[in-house]
């Protein structure tokens, strides 16, 4: 499914027009991007929760050279699924 795709599914369960649909789902990403900007987590009862992960620097390698590369520390967003959502598709 893609964005367009959730807009269309969004706008039949909510009975909404497509344009509306369209600025929800913007509003809600954008939220949700807000709060992990701050370092703040998202949770979503029954499913998931949005937070952000640390990863440390490492050493890599460059796969045309195979010289060794240093890799700086950066943060990555992470999502956990909750146990609705896990039960839902099992």
């Amino acid at each position: 499914m893609n964005k367009a795709e959730l807009i269309d599914a969004v706008a039949d369960a909510a009975d909404i027009s497509k344009a509306a649909a369209g600025r929800a789902v913007d509003g809600a990403i954008t939220a949700i991007t807000k709060a992990l900007k701050k370092g703040d987590t998202v949770t979503l009862v029954g499913f998931g929760t949005f937070s952000v992960r640390k990863r440390g620097a490492r050493t890599g390698r460059n796969p045309r050279t195979g010289e060794a590369i240093k890799i700086k520390a950066s943060k990555v967003p992470g999502f956990k699924a909750g146990k609705v959502l896990k039960d839902a598709i099992n």
